[in-house]
Protein backbone atom coordinates (compact mmCIF):
# COMPACT_ATOMS: atom_id res chain seq x y z
CA UNK A 1 0.00 0.00 0.00
CA UNK A 2 2.85 2.44 0.64
CA UNK A 3 4.56 2.11 -2.84
CA UNK A 4 0.74 2.70 -4.57
CA UNK A 5 2.02 4.33 -8.04
CA UNK A 6 -0.18 6.99 -9.83
CA UNK A 7 -1.94 4.15 -12.33
CA UNK A 8 -3.03 2.68 -8.99
CA UNK A 9 -4.31 5.43 -7.53
CA UNK A 10 -6.09 6.83 -10.80
CA UNK A 11 -7.43 3.53 -11.24
CA UNK A 12 -8.98 3.84 -7.53
CA UNK A 13 -10.35 7.23 -8.54
CA UNK A 14 -11.94 5.81 -11.55
CA UNK A 15 -13.61 3.03 -9.80
CA UNK A 16 -14.93 4.93 -6.96
CA UNK A 17 -16.30 6.93 -9.35
CA UNK A 18 -17.99 4.58 -11.59
CA UNK A 19 -19.40 2.90 -8.15
CA UNK A 20 -20.39 6.37 -6.80
CA UNK A 21 -22.83 6.58 -10.31
CA UNK A 22 -23.91 3.18 -9.89
CA UNK A 23 -24.88 3.85 -6.52
CA UNK A 24 -26.98 7.35 -7.18
CA UNK A 25 -28.43 5.42 -10.61
CA UNK A 26 -30.34 2.70 -8.36
CA UNK A 27 -31.51 4.39 -5.61
CA UNK A 28 -35.19 5.23 -5.79
CA UNK A 29 -36.53 8.55 -7.05
CA UNK A 30 -38.86 8.00 -3.78
CA UNK A 31 -36.52 7.36 -1.43
CA UNK A 32 -34.07 10.11 -1.66
CA UNK A 33 -33.47 13.09 -3.78
CA UNK A 34 -30.62 13.30 -6.32
CA UNK A 35 -28.85 15.65 -4.34
CA UNK A 36 -28.97 13.68 -0.48
CA UNK A 37 -28.44 10.40 -2.94
CA UNK A 38 -25.27 11.92 -4.33
CA UNK A 39 -24.17 13.01 -0.54
CA UNK A 40 -24.65 10.10 0.59
CA UNK A 41 -22.41 7.96 -2.45
CA UNK A 42 -19.92 10.23 -2.07
CA UNK A 43 -19.48 10.15 1.66
CA UNK A 44 -19.35 6.56 1.13
CA UNK A 45 -16.61 6.40 -1.38
CA UNK A 46 -14.61 9.07 1.19
CA UNK A 47 -15.04 7.22 4.05
CA UNK A 48 -13.51 4.09 2.80
CA UNK A 49 -10.30 6.12 2.10
CA UNK A 50 -10.28 7.73 5.12
CA UNK A 51 -10.52 4.55 6.67
CA UNK A 52 -6.85 3.35 4.78
CA UNK A 53 -5.43 7.00 5.58
CA UNK A 54 -6.12 6.54 8.86
CA UNK A 55 -5.07 2.76 9.22
CA UNK A 56 -1.89 3.08 7.87
CA UNK A 57 -0.43 4.72 11.12
CA UNK A 58 2.77 6.47 8.95
CA UNK A 59 2.76 10.01 10.15
CA UNK A 60 0.77 10.80 13.32
CA UNK A 61 -0.73 14.14 11.47
CA UNK A 62 -1.97 11.79 8.34
CA UNK A 63 -3.58 9.55 11.18
CA UNK A 64 -4.93 12.32 12.74
CA UNK A 65 -6.51 13.75 9.57
CA UNK A 66 -8.05 10.89 8.40
CA UNK A 67 -9.41 9.72 12.16
CA UNK A 68 -11.22 13.51 11.73
CA UNK A 69 -12.13 12.64 8.12
CA UNK A 70 -13.74 9.35 9.17
CA UNK A 71 -15.76 11.31 11.64
CA UNK A 72 -17.03 14.05 9.31
CA UNK A 73 -18.08 10.80 6.40
CA UNK A 74 -20.01 9.17 9.51
CA UNK A 75 -21.38 12.24 10.62
CA UNK A 76 -22.52 13.37 7.38
CA UNK A 77 -24.22 9.85 6.43
CA UNK A 78 -25.82 9.35 9.39
CA UNK A 79 -27.36 12.97 8.77
CA UNK A 80 -28.41 12.18 5.09
CA UNK A 81 -30.44 9.32 6.29
CA UNK A 82 -32.13 11.01 8.97
CA UNK A 83 -33.39 14.14 6.65
CA UNK A 84 -34.11 11.39 4.98
CA UNK A 85 -36.61 9.61 7.30
CA UNK A 86 -37.60 12.93 8.40
CA UNK A 87 -38.92 13.32 4.40
CA UNK A 88 -40.78 10.12 4.16
CA UNK A 89 -42.28 10.54 7.86
CA UNK A 90 -43.60 13.85 6.24
CA UNK A 91 -45.54 12.31 3.16
CA UNK A 92 -46.86 9.48 6.04
CA UNK A 93 -50.43 9.41 6.38
CA UNK A 94 -51.51 10.87 9.79
CA UNK A 95 -54.07 8.93 12.00
CA UNK A 96 -57.28 10.52 12.89
CA UNK A 97 -57.82 11.29 16.25
CA UNK A 98 -60.39 9.07 18.42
Amino acid sequence: MENMDLFSMLFVLMLSTFVGFQVIQNVSRLLHTPLMSLTNAISAIAIVGSIIIAGQETDPLATALGAVAVFASVTNIVSGFMITDRMLKMFKEKEPKA
